[in-house]
């Protein structure tokens, strides 16, 4: 693995794949580094799309040994996504990385002794098919854990294993208008869903916490545990203030755009040569803000503006009078004063200068990853452990790993020809 102040060049070739033959529970690639913290744990997943995929590749990156499997015929189907990462999607290179590729026909009657042997070795299980789809397999948690006392399985689901809408499929956007984030956000006259899939993530995080807990306690206890956690109930907790705000109060959120519904100036202000986004979070900044930022230095205690619930009541007058000293000014001057007064704020970036965002760069989160498309380059996992480096793997072609897994298994070539002949694999 390579590391760099830059974004890292795209020169590193793919890394060479594991060994055939080594027992499960081992690192999947040669260059892992020992003593990752999940070292030794093997994870088996049934996941497709973003919410289980994004919370076992935070086990993998921890050096958990992560084995997706996947159907013969295409896949997890966040690989036909988009073809923009090189011929690969960008969702599955995001969530995929570290990852080995097993390509099974769970329907196949064959298939079954493979999956009894694979789980056999599992520490954990995370599945987040459409509902009843791992019941009729047979890997029902109260199925699996009676057969595996230690295992810990997670399953993801939509809306939950219970209530009316159990049995109904969910998708990023429909939870989040379910959830009622759609109704909170946009314009006032224009409601929009947020812009990045935050309930898959938001249930991705929990799941991967989750599992975190369940195998400190089976240190403990030695015994597994059942997960369930599902994409609307993991947003409808990130939903707490308007939540709270309206059950005790009994208003509904407004829409604010980019704004601060309860909070001002809280948000984007016109300069002559572009935005700036503000942030006044206490009186102190509102007090520096008014006379070393806009050279007014009474404006502070002016009836309207003196407290915040007063500039949030008058917040056109007041974007006013901000945009008639920030218009005259180009955005440099205003971002000069705003650092001399130690006042928070931030310019809108576009997406492409997220990407060379010098923050990233000095600090060197960018590493290189390899693929069946080439070498990647991929941002480094947002949490920094002291002595851990994390595992930035390749991210697997569909069903790279299938053989080498099966002869781990067991499985003779003749089986492994025949299933490959009748399509089970």
């Amino acid at each position: 693995m390579s590391t760099s102040s830059a974004a890292p060049p795209l020169g590193t070739p793919p890394r060479k794949d594991r060994a055939a033959g080594a027992p499960l529970g081992t690192p999947p690639r040669k260059d892992r580094a020992a003593g990752a913290p999940l070292e030794g744990v093997t994870v088996v997943t049934l996941e497709q799309a973003v919410a289980a995929p994004f919370a076992t590749r935070q086990l993998a990156d921890l050096g958990a040994r992560v084995i997706k499997i996947e159907r013969p015929d295409g896949g997890d189907f966040a690989r036909g996504y988009d073809t923009s990462v090189r011929g690969l999607s960008a969702h599955f290179v995001w969530l995929n990385r570290s990852k080995e590729s097993l390509t099974l026909d769970l329907k196949h009657a064959a298939a079954a002794a493979v999956l009894a042997r694979l789980l056999a070795r599992a520490d954990v299980f995370v599945q987040n098919l459409a509902p009843g789809a791992a019941d009729r397999l047979g890997l029902s948690a109260s199925a699996l854990r009676a057969r595996h006392p230690r295992m810990i399985v997670c399953n993801v689901s939509g809306y939950g294993t219970s209530g009316p809408y159990a049995t109904k499929k969910a998708y990023d956007l429909l939870v989040q208008s379910e959830t009622g984030v759609v109704s909170i956000t946009g314009t006032e006259d224009v409601p929009c869903r947020v812009g990045i899939s935050i309930a898959d993530i938001a249930a991705g995080m929990y799941a991967y916490s989750a599992v975190l807990t369940a195998l400190i306690r089976r240190q403990a206890t030695g015994a597994g545990m059942t997960i369930d956690l599902s994409l609307f109930d993991a947003l409808v907790e990130w939903m707490g203030f308007p939540l709270y705000h309206t059950a005790y109060t009994g208003e509904e959120l407004r829409r604010s755009g980019p704004n601060h519904i309860s909070i001002a100036p809280y948000g984007p202000f016109r300069t002559a040569d572009g935005h700036v986004y503000l942030a006044i979070q206490n009186a102190r900044e509102w007090v520096r803000f008014c006379s070393e930022v806009l050279g007014r230095s009474g404006m502070h205690n002016e009836e309207r503006f003196r407290t915040n619930e007063q500039r949030v009541r008058h917040r056109d007058g007041l974007r006013t009078v901000i945009e008639e000293v920030f218009g005259a000014l180009p955005l440099d001057e205003v971002v000069a004063r705003l650092e001399g007064a130690q006042i928070a704020y931030a310019r809108m970036n576009s997406v492409r200068e997220v990407l060379e965002h010098p923050q990233l760069a000095t600090r060197g989160r960018w590493a290189d990853i390899g693929s069946e498309a080439g070498p990647l380059r991929a941002v480094k996992p947002p949490v920094a452990i002291e002595d851990v480096e994390p595992v930035m793997g390749d991210v697997p072609a569909l069903g790279q790993h299938t053989g080498a897994i099966l002869q781990e298994l067991g499985f003779d070539g003749e089986d492994v020809a025949k299933w490959r002949r009748e399509a089970v694999i």
